[in-house]
């Protein structure tokens, strides 16, 4: 087989390729490179303020929570982000935040104190009702128990908000 006739058959198979995958990711809804499937109709998103239900209140919880799950889906997907009823929707509160003791040490002392976070959870879906569902979320970071609480709480709580925007992310619109 000469060259020529290699690369204009190699050249035709790519395209074939592209084309494939163009469709596969137009043919069943709205594909972005994080995974996300969301249906071709929906144009908003909308995420309501989650107040701190936790019998433990953090004072900037609610609004750090908010706001990173917010960010999410607005750096991750194409939706617009309205005030109320977008075609995506979530709402919910903060159940629990709690510090527990962990890795209890033979001197009845603890070597690691642990912060979780969980959170209640409503999403809907206007266009694929099947994918509407209330969950909870949980997660957890350790910390030395030696540590100054009010020294690495902020951090705590950036990084288990993390996980749990991730998670809520994950489950509406990657379908895990």
């Amino acid at each position: 087989m000469n060259s020529n006739r290699y690369h204009s058959m190699w050249r035709k198979h790519l395209l074939f390729l592209m084309f494939g995958f163009a469709w596969l990711f137009t043919g069943c809804g709205v594909y972005s490179f994080t995974g996300a499937s969301i249906p071709p109709e929906a144009k908003t998103m909308s995420v309501q303020y989650f107040p701190n239900k936790a019998q433990l209140v953090e004072p900037v919880l609610s609004a750090i929570f908010t706001n990173a799950l917010r960010d999410q889906f607005t750096r991750q997907t194409n939706l617009e982000m309205v005030e109320r009823n977008g075609d995506l929707a979530i709402e919910g509160e903060i159940i629990d935040y709690k510090t527990t003791p962990v890795a209890i040490q033979g001197d009845q002392t603890s070597a690691l104190n642990r912060l979780t976070i969980t959170v209640n959870v409503r999403f809907v879906n206007s266009y694929e009702p099947n994918k509407d569902f209330e969950q909870k979320f949980s997660h957890y970071l350790d910390y030395q128990s030696d540590a100054d609480y009010n020294s690495v709480k902020e951090e705590l709580i950036l990084g288990i908000t993390e996980m749990l925007t991730t998670d809520i992310f994950n489950k509406a619109v990657i379908n895990w």
